[in-house]
């Protein structure tokens, strides 16, 4: 239990390390500040988009190795395919409802503790994560580098992923269990009012 707190402070201590790197680049190039700083926003500020990412790292905590390291990784790879499909312009039929809908499903999937072979949750987390990328590679600002947006946002999805993992890691003990499936039933309605908003069921 006394591990926890320093845990919980690394993904903390690599955000602050950005805010210089975001400076220093500003003086090499507006277009790649611009992208830097509003691909690493995007995620952070989209409550849908946050809760997704930090369930797929409860998720592999969850299930534990090989998933804790396999799922994480394949989520911002497979993203970023999406991210330059929404850069491109190239059409992706309900891009909104699915990124809810990525929640309500895995937060169902950690409240449940559903424990899938490691090949279906790979692909359940890959298709949701072309989704997401696609929705951020629609929001590049006018005037930005993409390459620097893509870095952004495949970043801050890491430490999304990371600071899920560092919740997952409570599993280890009965009532962390517990708290964590109670994670994902939150993550659940989250989704779920992310899916109404998007149908236009609510406002």
């Amino acid at each position: 239990m006394k591990d926890a707190p320093p845990r919980a402070s690394l993904p903390l201590a690599v955000l602050l390390t950005l805010f210089p790197l975001t400076s220093a680049l500003a003086h090499t190039g507006a277009g790649v500040a611009l992208g830097l700083e509003s691909g690493f926003l995007h995620p952070i500020t989209g409550l849908d988009h946050l809760v997704a990412m930090v369930a797929v790292g409860i998720w592999g905590a969850q299930l534990g190795n090989p998933a804790i390291w396999t799922l994480p990784i394949t989520f911002p790879l497979v993203m970023a395919l999406g991210g330059l499909l929404g850069v491109s312009g190239v059409p992706l039929p309900l891009t909104e409802p699915v990124v809810a809908l990525s929640g309500i499903a895995l937060g169902l999937l950690i409240a449940l503790h559903v424990r899938p072979p490691i090949w279906v949750a790979a692909l359940l987390v890959g298709i949701f994560a072309i989704f997401h990328g696609y929705a951020h590679g629609r929001e590049l600002p006018e005037a930005a580098s993409p390459t620097a947006y893509a870095l952004g946002f495949v970043v801050a999805t890491g430490l999304l992923h990371l600071s899920g993992i560092v919740i997952g890691l409570l599993v280890m003990w009965p009532v962390g269990a517990r708290a964590v499936r109670a994670c994902g039933a939150a993550i659940g309605c989250v989704g779920a009012y992310f899916l109404l908003a998007s149908l236009g069921v609510i406002q």
